[in-house]
């Protein structure tokens, strides 16, 4: 079966923030994503909690790399109290506009539902703020919304969330090097086959499975008893991220000469992508026939891409 590249919206929140960071010389959110490493493994965070993402990995463990093999770098700040950070973003908003995050989704209130904290991690660019309000761009669909100045403040400090320091944000966004696409898949492979290992100094929590393990522990979990919370987690973020990061990386991957590890990388996406319809219309058993088909997949695509292709 033929690769075909996807191309519309979904949870990309901090590849479409780096990639208006960069302006007219962004490169696609596909290379941006593939340069975090995001695409390389699968978690079942203490056991309970799937993502489609390596082991031990949070948004945050794949930035600096991904800078170095995008060509760029910035000035990373975090932490200290609320009024530290107001006056480190108004002074940073002299020069243009700043990248902010993770903040705590649910206290985006120009977002339909959201009322108060669901522990869901996000990030947006903001461009202007007032006494009262910030003015950002929020890729979650919300070009030029604008935000209660403390709605925004209690979803910066970002408490709720697994992962993160209060008051996280980017600035002084510099190319130091001109990476072509290409070369910024080539530079990022590496650290692809040292997620798809497994191996990391990074705190995991007990119980955490990667991987294959996660892969089959999950297809139990949603063949016996896939609760409400583990339903929408999955029909409304997991599965759409997973399958768009896999089917970037199978796209990055063709186009750069690993041709095994694309088409393996496209089956995975196929494969994640086929989740969707069963678990919204609740035939679980094939949900799960899905996953155990997964589960070989990240061994397969290590070895491919050790061989260099």
């Amino acid at each position: 079966m033929m690769h075909f590249a996807y191309t519309g919206s979904g949870p990309y929140c901090y590849a479409n923030s780096f990639a208006m960071m960069f302006g007219a010389q962004a490169p696609s959110t596909a290379v941006i994503e593939f340069a975090t490493g995001s695409p390389f493994g699968m978690q079942l965070i203490g056991g309970t909690l799937p993502f489609f993402d390596p082991y031990g990995w949070d948004p945050e463990a794949g930035f600096e790399g991904a800078l170095a093999a995008l060509g760029w770098t910035s000035i990373l700040s975090k932490g200290g109290d609320a009024d530290d950070a107001l006056s480190r973003l108004r002074a940073a908003l002299k020069d243009g506009p700043v990248w902010i995050g993770p903040v705590e989704m649910g206290h985006l209130r120009h977002q339909p539902g959201m009322s108060g904290p669901i522990d869901a991690d996000h990030y947006v660019v903001v461009l202007e703020m007032d006494e009262d309000s910030v003015l950002m761009h929020d890729p979650q669909g919300h070009p030029y919304a604008r935000l209660p100045l403390a709605n925004f403040m209690a979803a910066w400090r970002a408490d709720t969330l697994s992962y993160g320091d209060a008051y996280t944000m980017r600035t002084d966004f510099v190319r130091v090097a001109e990476m072509s696409e290409i070369e910024t898949i080539q530079a990022s492979v590496p650290a692809a086959i040292h997620w798809l290992s497994m191996e990391t100094d990074r705190p995991v929590p007990p119980r955490t499975l990667g991987n294959a393990e996660a892969a089959e522990m999950l297809a139990d979990r949603i063949e016996t008893a896939c609760d409400k919370g583990l339903r929408a987690h999955m029909i409304h973020f997991a599965v759409r991220v997973g399958a768009r990061r896999a089917a970037d990386a199978a796209a990055c991957l063709a186009r750069a000469g690993y041709h095994q590890a694309a088409r393996i990388a496209d089956d995975q996406a196929r494969l994640i992508g086929a989740l969707q319809h069963p678990l919204v219309a609740r035939k679980d058993t094939d949900a799960a026939a899905s996953l155990r088909a997964l589960a070989p997949t990240y061994d397969r695509l290590k070895v491919a891409l050790e061989c260099g292709g």
